[in-house]
């Protein structure tokens, strides 16, 4: 299994999240995305990472791999088994793609109006982790992997989360003690706490 991946890709430490969460055996390519691999352009319409080659098949965009990995290796299971709670996981991480990731990261430099829209949305949600652990309840899940690379990104971004937010900062404080969190970390995004 190959990821071809870039260092400081959000989308594509989802995937180097999940890949670490199954302790799945698999090789990372870096792409420097100002020079992409003419092999990446062969295998994915839309040159871009993550991409993941498992064999045959090639697949890519985040949510598709992750779903993918947790299907074809079902242990630990990151997504519910009934068919209602993985429709709400699913929304879930939709609607943290749509308010919070395309907004964040489709620029160089978001506006302080995006950055104060995703630290109200935040801070919205953090009354949530006073009675669970995660966002699906109390097992870590792909919604918890989508999210998870913002969240470490916040201070590079500008974005501070207000004292009220105290729930949500402990639960980011679970998410980045995991282990499968720390092996996803490249350096570059290490770099991005100092």
């Amino acid at each position: 299994m190959t990821l071809y991946s870039s260092g400081l890709c959000p989308y594509a430490q989802r995937v180097r999240i999940v890949l670490e969460e199954k302790a799945m055996e698999h090789q990372v390519i870096e792409v420097d995305l100002a020079n992409k691999p003419e092999d990446l352009e062969d295998l994915n319409p839309y040159g871009q990472v993550p991409t993941l080659v498992d064999r045959e098949l090639v697949i890519y965009e985040s949510s598709i791999i992750n779903e993918y990995l947790d299907e074809r290796f079902p242990h630990p299971p990151l997504m519910p088994v009934d068919p209602v709670s993985r429709a709400k996981a699913r929304l879930l991480i939709l609607r943290i793609d749509r308010d919070w990731f395309m907004p964040l990261f489709s620029t160089p430099q978001p506006s302080e109006k995006i950055k104060q829209l995703v630290r109200d949305g935040l801070t919205a949600i953090s009354p949530l982790f006073n009675s669970q652990r995660f966002l699906m309840g109390d097992e870590f899940s792909l919604v918890d992997c989508a999210v998870a690379p913002l969240l470490w990104r916040l201070p590079h971004l500008g974005i501070e989360l207000p004292a009220s937010a105290k729930p949500i900062l402990n639960y980011m404080e679970r998410v980045f003690a995991r282990d499968s969190f720390q092996r996803s970390l490249t350096m570059a995004e290490r770099d991005l706490r100092g």
